[in-house]
């Protein structure tokens, strides 16, 4: 009961307009039935002049809207007499905008859920005593306390031993997230069964969780190009209604023909059909990960004919990875994994990380070091024990150990040389792996029409071209500056072209592009604030997921207003020979306005979904994926 009070205040014109209704149902049953033509046709005048003000307004800001056709059987409708028609006209127009309000709420509700479950108080620690402030007066350092199963409200890192967190909101991932001390903590994700204490790394606004919302804010605004092109069939619609309404009237002889025919042409469905199409199209796209910053974004993402891609951190993960261990005579590949990895923990290198993880996986214990000093670029020099382990660079290396030779690496790898109390004692390889899938959401996104695909790169040609080759593109350009890809991406031929980045070095390449695709799982950058899309799990896949949504919702789109323009059409050649009343007429368009609505809801896509993951296990089958 409260709910259906809550949608009578909200579409309080529908409910006046039943409510006139109702009335004149009651009059007649108390025999005042002749005050009721003036009370249904002195209303629907009234709407009708409440309709022409707004029409009017659009005309002088030089857009020809569709209202018109509406005004006009309002008006026809009262003038022949035909008042029942007139008031369930009015309805048809204040019930065709509460279906699309009431359908546009229904899509959103993905996007909705980011912005309704933005955190706004946090527990602050204040020595011993706990205090509730404002998210936004959270500033880096705070200790705060998340309890169980709220909502972290700013970024941090983990305080306590360990804790589990749900991250689906952000990454679309539904296991838990297992954290230790120290580690990142995002705002927004969900804390498991035990409250746990955390350091502010950011303020609310630099947040990601904030930074999320203020993208999905971005994509509820804009409206698409197809849906401007709906508007655009407006002058050719109405000049067909009046001219066929005007043929039926001077055929006839009859001016309820006019009104008629007109009831049957009030556009709502032309209308509805591409906004619900687009604002589904948007909410699937969130729910499949990816925050689509507008509904033009999916119209060129139907269209789009080239892919252009980084490579670091896009079609490769980004963070080199321990591929071989070459110890010398004297050295076990554990025992110099070892030294290596107690050594690199005292080192920022990027690759520090990685032997650590590579040791940590062989189960191996890394030593603290009496003493460790790092040489900026080069490498690290530890005391562990009783040995004195040098790690770096070949040139670094060979000072401290003459005897040291140059390893043999393939394009893409890089070598790490290791010397102990001044002997050689080996080398490390690592290699910036290849994405399992990036091979396949190529070949996804040449079945779905984009045909050209380009690898812009800041890597040296060599390691460019030797993930080129895995992949199967031929168009590289390495060794490039962001404005190198910038002029790249202008010169493209076929468009529109899709950029798929993640580094700051590619927001402005990303801001070219017809549709810039940022790989923001890892944070909202400048590569996404800069990008069309933002892809929020760690997943290239998704690239060609976007394609998909932005193809069906496009083909939804046209598909539902050619429906009702047909089937407006038709019924209004039927209503000129004069078979259907008015009254019935008015009735036979609200069906039309539920048909074009449910068609544009298809772009929600839940089932469009389930067949592409039943596509995607079948094709695992057959490759004998398990």
């Amino acid at each position: 009961m409260a709910r259906t009070l809550k949608l009578a205040r909200r579409y309080w014109v529908v409910t006046l307009t039943v409510a006139i209704g109702a009335l004149g149902i009651v009059l007649a049953l108390a025999g005042a039935g002749a005050a009721v033509p003036w009370i249904f046709s002195g209303y629907a005048l009234v709407v009708a002049a409440w309709q022409a003000v707004g029409m009017v307004r659009d005309i002088l800001r030089g857009h020809w809207g569709l209202d018109i056709l509406a005004i006009t059987a309002i008006v026809a409708t009262v003038l022949v007499g035909e008042y029942i028609a007139a008031l369930l006209v009015v309805l048809m127009l204040t019930g065709g905008a509460a279906l699309e309000d009431y359908a546009n709420r229904r899509a959103k509700r993905e996007l909705d859920a980011l912005l309704t479950r933005s955190p706004q108080l946090a527990h602050r620690l204040d020595g011993d005593d706990l205090v509730d402030v404002h998210v936004d007066e959270v500033r880096p350092g705070d200790r705060l306390l998340v309890r169980p199963s709220e909502i972290v409200p700013v970024d941090g890192e983990l305080h306590s031993a360990e804790a589990a967190f749900d991250e689906s909101s952000l990454t679309g991932e539904s296991v838990p997230a297992e954290k230790q001390r120290g580690d990142a903590v995002l705002s927004g994700s969900v804390n498991g069964q035990a409250a746990v204490e955390i350091v502010a790394t950011a303020t609310a606004g630099d947040s990601q969780y904030q930074q999320i919302v203020s993208l999905v804010a971005q994509a509820a605004e804009s409206k698409a190009p197809v849906v401007r092109l709906a508007d655009r069939y407006a002058v050719p619609f109405t000049v067909f209604s009046l001219a066929l309404a005007s043929v039926a009237w001077w055929v006839s002889g009859d001016p309820v023909r006019f009104a008629e025919v007109l009831v049957l042409a009030t556009p709502c469905p032309l209308l509805i059909a591409a906004p619900v199409a687009f604002i589904g199209g948007m909410s699937r796209a969130a729910r499949n990960g990816v925050i689509v910053k507008g509904g033009g974004v999916l119209e060129l993402l139907a269209r789009a004919k080239t892919a252009v891609f980084d490579k670091t951190g896009t079609l490769t993960h980004g963070a080199p990875k321990l591929v071989a261990i070459r110890p010398e005579s004297g050295f076990s590949a554990d025992e110099l994994l070892g030294l290596v990895a107690s050594a690199e923990q005292y080192s920022s290198h990027v690759l520090a990380a990685s032997m650590i993880e590579a040791a940590k996986q062989q189960g191996l214990s890394l030593a603290e070091a009496e003493w460790a000093r790092e040489a900026a670029t080069n490498g690290v020099t530890a005391k562990l024990g009783d040995r004195e382990v040098v790690v770096g660079k070949f040139a670094f290396v060979r000072a401290q150990a003459p005897e040291a030779r140059r390893t043999a690496i393939a394009p893409g790898e890089l070598a790490v040389y290791v010397a102990v109390d001044g002997r050689y004692a080996g080398a490390l390889l690592a290699s910036d792996r290849l994405r399992a899938n990036a091979k396949t959401t190529l070949a996804r996104l040449d079945e779905l029409g984009v045909h050209d695909t380009m690898m812009l790169t800041g890597d040296a040609q060599a390691t460019a071209d030797h993930i080129a080759a895995e992949l199967g593109i031929t168009r590289v350009r390495a060794d490039c500056l962001p404005g190198d890809k910038v002029r790249e991406v202008a010169a493209v031929a076929a468009r529109p072209v899709i950029m798929v980045g993640d580094g700051v070095n590619d927001a402005p390449v990303l801001a070219a592009a017809d549709v810039g695709i940022a790989m923001g799982a890892k944070g909202a950058t400048a590569a996404s604030e800069s990008a069309s899309a933002v892809i929020l799990v760690d997943d290239i896949s998704r690239t060609a997921k976007a394609v998909e949504i932005g193809r069906d919702t496009v083909r939804i789109a046209l598909q539902s207003i050619w429906i009702g323009i047909i089937v407006s059409v038709g019924l209004m050649i039927i209503a000129a020979f004069g078979v259907i009343p008015a009254t019935i007429g008015a009735l036979l368009q609200e069906v039309v306005d539920l048909i074009a609505i449910l068609a544009a809801l298809r772009a929600v896509g839940g089932r469009l979904d389930a067949r592409g993951e039943d596509r995607a296990v079948a094709s695992d089958s057959r490759v004998g994926v398990a």
